[in-house]
């Protein structure tokens, strides 16, 4: 056989012979052209890459000039933020690995509130830095080794650097003024969003909030206290904080008073309506007196529960269920003014404001269950007829809600998204006051360090190190890009003076204030914050690192 006819035969390595139905032997070769699975390093390249591609997008986003995104969702619902954990949430991935970014920034989410973006650009510029190692034949596993001993330097680190602010137990309200920490803080977590117009007043109503409902014994705050809502119409300066709780409903009718006075609510998980066997049932009704007789009984039934209710002293009826006509008519005959459909949650709530206890049945209706407030007022938007019942004067003065008001539901959604971002830093705050300086301040110092270190290093671990120290600097990149600024000058220029100044305050002065020092202008971050992004970053890149195969459970894959 000749070399030509050798060149052109087919691989049989990975072929089945196999019988028609006559008998005759056949050959199947099976296509490996279509798909084949990466194995060893080139797989762990080909998931490095997958990840890098979602990074990308976000790094465009970070920062106080970072750009939104359009989200457009398969019903055609369309959503504008620059919140890292929605843009990731709501986009389509089909890759596994890119998936695991997703879960990090939740993660940073559940745990700190903020800086979602810049944990997915900083695991991003780590995986970068660990294709480029791999591609010099660094094996995968001692380049995630090396990122593991590297994060633990640059945490011990920002330990150092770390300043301590004071927090005035009595910035509530009057008090709160623009030279608190607490508002300055908050001020700094909002600058990136799109509220950053009203900032001052969203940070005002971050620490009020906070401070209305914090337990500083044990430095904890209850977000079940604080609920966010929103209604469209209206500027954002419209939109301010109620020391009470603010229920999407109106009285159930139209000829009910507006406001109440000295408010005993009866908070009721039980219907208005008479009681109904709990097996199928049916009544034959074939007299005018049979149906009299029903009439009567359910009217009587009608009156014997608002009798309950008078008895016990309430003026006012939360109830999560609906009633009909006849009985909503009894309820303003008898001075009774009442809500229906209340949903669990606002019920809740309702109860927690007010220190009343739900009630299941009418005849556990006492005077001691009921709730108090000060005050209970429906409130008119626009041209709509739109109503809402603020409650006000709690007899708990620990639950408050942040009415938020905008031109539209999307501007409504994301100060509602920049408002949680901000409450989460004020409470990361009174958990543990020390904070590093923004700007991406801590992460060039944390550069330095990690850097510094690595020439202390002995083998394959020194260039972990500098690798690590590289990936830390895409913050401080990112953020002067984002800023018009030119990201090689502004890094180097800061470098340079953070050394020979002794100085780890300095960062990107991205909003152009001709200063560099973050000290300063208090931009900050509290030190939990960080640490927390530095450490799931390294933690996800390892764990892809590790990665040198994807198995669909069910399916072949060549």
């Amino acid at each position: 056989m000749s070399g030509q006819q050798m060149m052109e035969m087919p691989d049989l390595s990975n072929a089945i012979v196999a019988q028609d139905e006559m008998g005759r032997p056949f050959i199947i070769v099976r296509d490996q052209g279509k798909k084949q699975r990466a194995h060893g390093i080139e797989a762990v390249k080909s998931h490095v890459l997958a990840a890098r591609s979602v990074a990308s997008i976000l790094k465009t986003s970070l920062g106080p000039r970072g750009l939104d995104k359009i989200l457009i969702s398969p019903d055609g619902e369309i959503n504008i933020t620059n919140d890292g954990a929605t843009i990731l949430t709501q986009m389509e991935l089909s890759s596994e690995i890119a998936k695991l970014l997703v879960e990090l920034s939740k993660s940073q989410d559940d745990e700190i509130g903020d800086g979602t973006t810049g944990v997915v650009v900083l695991a991003g510029a780590m995986l970068d830095q660990a294709l480029e190692l791999i591609d010099k034949g660094i094996h995968p596993i001692k380049v995630a080794n090396g990122f593991d001993e590297a994060s633990k330097i640059a945490v011990a680190h920002l330990d150092k650097i770390a300043d301590t602010i004071s927090i005035n137990t009595s910035d509530i309200s009057e008090n709160l003024t623009s030279d608190s920490e607490l508002f300055k803080a908050a001020k700094t977590s909002l600058g990136s969003k799109i509220v950053s117009k009203t900032h001052d007043k969203f940070a005002r109503m971050a620490v009020e909030a906070v401070l209305s409902v914090v337990d500083f014994e044990r430095k904890d705050v209850d977000f079940e206290l604080i609920k966010i809502e929103g209604k469209v119409g209206g500027s954002l300066e419209d939109s301010k904080l109620i020391k009470g709780v603010v229920i999407d409903k109106d009285f159930s009718h139209p000829q009910m008073p507006k406001e109440i006075r000295d408010v005993k609510v009866a908070i009721l998980t039980c219907p208005f309506e008479p009681p109904k066997p709990k097996t199928k049932h049916k009544l034959d009704i074939s007299t005018v007196e049979e149906f009299k007789s029903l009439q009567t009984y359910e009217q009587d039934k009608f009156k014997e529960m608002i009798k309950y209710v008078k008895d016990s002293g309430a003026n006012l009826v939360a109830c999560q269920w609906g009633f009909d006509d006849e009985a909503n008519h009894l309820l303003l005959q008898n001075d009774l003014p009442a809500i229906r459909w209340v949903g669990g949650p606002e019920l809740e709530l309702l109860a927690i404001a007010t220190n009343g206890r739900i009630v299941p049945r009418f005849e556990d209706l006492t005077p001691e269950k009921l709730g108090t407030a000060g005050k209970v007022t429906e409130l008119e938007f626009g041209t709509t007829r739109d109503h809402m019942l603020v409650v006000e004067e709690c007899a708990n003065v620990k639950a408050v809600t942040a009415f938020l008001r905008g031109s539209n539901k999307m501007i409504v959604d994301e100060g509602i998204r920049a408002l949680h971002d901000s409450l989460c830093v004020v409470r990361n705050l009174i958990r543990d006051n020390r904070v590093v300086y923004g700007g991406g301040a801590a992460e060039i110092a944390c550069s330095i360090a990690v850097a510094a270190e690595a020439d202390k290093q002995k083998g394959i671990d020194q260039y972990a190190f500098r690798a690590f120290a590289q990936a830390l600097d895409v913050i401080p990149l990112s953020l002067a890009e984002n800023s018009g600024l030119d990201p090689i000058d502004t890094l180097t220029s800061l470098k340079s003076k953070q050394v020979n100044e002794s100085n780890n305050n300095l960062g990107v002065d991205c909003l152009g204030a001709n200063n560099n020092d973050m000290k300063e202008l208090f931009v900050i971050d509290p030190l939990i914050g960080k640490k927390q992004q530095l450490l799931l970053a390294t933690q996800l890149t390892r764990m892809i690192l590790k990665i040198n195969d994807v198995i669909i459970s069910g399916k072949d894959e060549y």
